[in-house]
């Protein structure tokens, strides 16, 4: 796919575009849902708020709030995923592979079956643990040799650490299998039901990272160029490499811990950042937020609607849409067009 790297003027028009289109998916994620509504109501809701109307309050309360909790989730991901390619240099890197998830989900089966765990709020902090914890084993295992932290076996460490907590996991459910029916819909991936009370921890440490992440462009740009000449140029890659880190684990643990296990997100986005943007991550790391974002929020409406009244698991609908995007990246060799 071309990039518009070399036209400015078509740069900012796609950037406007995507901002727009991003828009768009947040005003229907507002419209769509159970309850009919119109895009008066909405408007009225957001705008010129009636206490007295029933629609207008389910937009304050309810719709207006998984919004914003798919938006954060939707960009934290994406960022996560698209750092975590570029230290790597692994175009099928992503937080499933970094273990964050399968240490959060592990942590969550372990507080329920033996300490009866239900309250969501609970469900958030103990997932944030086991994801900070996998990831800080990850990191443990992919520095042990002398040359310090290498991105292969960062990966390496990943995995090996995700298939045990995924082996543990599975395990537990077998000792209780009636009290994980309370979980399931976490465990699969959710936005519907959370509440500020449980973003609002979480969302400074997804700011701050978000911004950090914004800073980042420049030198990832210089370090894509090869260590070595970044070191030349005066880079310091080992510091680089640690505030990446730090910006995926806070990313990628925060959103495992609000939203629970969504997958592909941050394997898909950041390929479709750079078949637009090309590979200077100045733009990269913007428009993967954008479009991590619109993704989410996308997969949400579809999750609303495909089975009305019921819903599916969000992580359902991403992991329709990834897996074959993850089988295309696989019969290439793990190569696919800029």
């Amino acid at each position: 796919m071309a990039s518009f790297t070399t036209k400015p003027y078509i740069r900012w028009s796609v950037l406007v575009l995507c901002v727009l289109l991003f828009l768009s998916a947040a005003f229907t994620s507002l419209l769509l849902g159970k309850t009919p509504m119109t895009p008066g109501d909405v408007w009225m809701a957001l705008f010129s708020f009636d206490p007295e109307s029933t629609e207008q309050i389910i937009v304050r309360t309810s719709r207006l709030t998984r919004t914003l909790v798919a938006i954060s989730i939707g960009a934290s991901l994406a960022i996560a995923g698209t750092l975590m390619q570029a230290l790597t240099r692994n175009p099928m890197a992503a937080p499933d592979l970094f273990g964050v998830n399968a240490g959060a989900l592990f942590f969550i089966v372990f507080a329920v079956t033996f300490f009866s765990v239900e309250s969501l709020t609970h469900y958030m902090w103990i997932g944030f643990l086991g994801a900070l914890v996998a990831s800080v084993l990850v990191y443990f295992l992919g520095s042990m040799k002398e040359d310090g932290l290498s991105p292969v076996r960062l990966v390496l460490a990943g995995a090996a650490i995700s298939a045990l907590f995924v082996s543990f996991t599975q395990g537990m459910l077998v000792l209780d299998e009636q009290r994980m029916q309370s979980v399931l819909f976490w465990l699969s991936g959710s936005v519907a039901g959370r509440d500020l009370e449980m973003l609002g921890p979480v969302l400074p440490f997804i700011v701050i990272s978000i911004t950090v992440a914004m800073f980042m462009g420049k030198p990832l740009n210089i370090l894509m160029s090869g260590e070595d000449v970044a070191k030349n140029l005066g880079q310091n890659t080992l510091l680089l490499k640690l505030v990446a880190g730090a910006v995926i684990v806070l990313l990628a643990g925060g959103s495992v811990a609000v939203a629970g296990s969504i997958g592909f997100l941050g394997l898909v986005v950041p390929h479709i950042a750079k078949g637009i943007a090309g590979p200077n991550y100045q733009w990269v790391l913007p428009l993967s937020g954008l479009f991590g974002a619109t993704l989410l929020l996308v997969s949400d409406i579809v999750a609303r609607v495909i089975i009305a009244p019921q819903e599916m698991p969000i992580g359902a609908m991403t992991a329709l849409f990834g897996t074959p995007f993850f089988i295309y990246i696989a019969r290439r060799g793990g190569k696919i067009r800029d």
